[in-house]
């Protein structure tokens, strides 16, 4: 019961109060199965990528955290093949930093953050953590080319298609559609020899 007026009023705020950047719906089938949605932060190899999230919502929620991970492939060293996260907040004490307190909407902006700044001394994956440490050069290029192949190209695809999409995603991915299209138009018509 908790659980459920919980996630209610949670879902709530995410619709009217959502952090900057930052999407998350219920999917259709289950009341603890969640999207979300987070936009790459400017100034970052992850710039102009959408990334989509599975949350899992425990049964003994606030109690336990949920279990998130990414759906989008992204090269981070905190963030594994599988899409799972090494974040504290995503984990019960005494080895993380979860508590009743804290929210749905506060650890998406956290993760959010993490994609900003990597910790590298906490890392799921230590070769990309190497890298960011002794080759930053290195791993800011492929991390953009990651975010280029699988944020940016893939996720159009997914909210053309995506059954779970909001009305707002719908209407983004049309107006995202009718300018894809003027651009076309726009372009002169190439010349073949």
């Amino acid at each position: 019961m908790q659980k459920a007026s919980r996630l209610k009023r949670e879902l709530q705020m995410l619709s009217t109060e959502p952090p900057p950047g930052i999407t998350c719906w219920q999917t259709e089938e289950r009341t603890d199965d969640l999207r979300a949605q987070i936009v790459g932060g400017t100034d970052t190899p992850y710039e102009g990528g959408l990334f989509s999230l599975e949350i899992n919502v425990p049964d003994r929620y606030p109690f336990e955290p949920p279990k998130m991970r990414f759906l989008t492939p992204i090269y981070h060293p905190n963030i594994d093949n599988s899409g799972r996260i090494c974040h504290d907040a995503l984990k019960l004490p005494p080895k993380g930093a979860w508590r009743p307190s804290l929210n749905i909407s506060t650890v998406l902006t956290l993760i959010q953050l993490l994609m900003t700044e990597p910790n590298p001394d906490d890392p799921l994956m230590a070769d990309i953590s190497s890298e960011f440490k002794y080759n930053k050069q290195l791993f800011m290029e492929k991390a953009r080319k990651w975010t280029q192949e699988h944020a940016i190209q893939k996720n159009m695809g997914v909210l053309k298609d995506n059954k779970d999409n909001t009305p707002v995603q719908k209407a983004s991915s049309r107006k995202r559609e009718a300018f894809e299209l003027d651009q076309e138009a726009a372009e002169p018509p190439k010349k073949t020899v």
